[in-house]
């Protein structure tokens, strides 16, 4: 199935509602810790977007620094889970959507796996997608790390 260019979506409460202008891409799952507990499930889905791309049309989602490098937007309301926003300089120009939170999820089929290290072993993966790794260290090292230490880990995820 072909993916739309435009989507839109929003909180279970209808409080927050996005539009979004452009592509949808790297389809994935995240399994990391910090997802986990943002989300409450074994993982997330989500879709990267452009951040110029994305236009809230009704209210605005809470944010929450949930790392050094990231803060999560949601529902101030009913608690949705909508975006991940990265805060380091080298990741400005996109941001992450969750798929569940489109109005028409089914159009938008993840195809990888990252923190895979932390997946929960009950969660059973059955594909056979690509699967990631976050190594020891990963959120410190975008925090503080040196210039070389940064830029390998932005090039291994083809996000630089």
């Amino acid at each position: 199935m072909t993916k739309p260019q435009n989507a839109s979506g929003g909180c279970l409460c209808g409080n927050v509602r996005y539009r979004t202008d452009g592509p949808l891409y790297d389809l994935h799952y995240c399994h990391c810790r910090t997802c986990q507990k943002a989300s409450g499930a074994p993982a997330i889905a989500g879709a990267f977007l452009s951040r110029d791309a994305l236009h809230f049309i009704d209210g605005e989602p809470k944010v929450f620094r949930s790392s050094p490098i990231v803060e999560r937007g949601f529902c101030g309301d009913c608690g949705t889970y909508l975006l991940y926003r990265p805060l380091i300089e080298e990741w400005s120009d996109w941001l992450i959507i969750t798929i569940a939170s489109l109005d028409n999820p089914e159009n938008y089929a993840p195809k990888r796996h990252y923190g895979i290290e932390s997946q929960i072993p009950w969660f059973d993966i059955r594909d056979n997608f690509p699967r990631e790794r976050y190594e020891d260290g990963f959120i410190d090292i975008l925090a503080k790390g040196s210039q070389e230490e940064r830029k390998a880990i932005l090039d291994r995820f083809g996000q630089n």
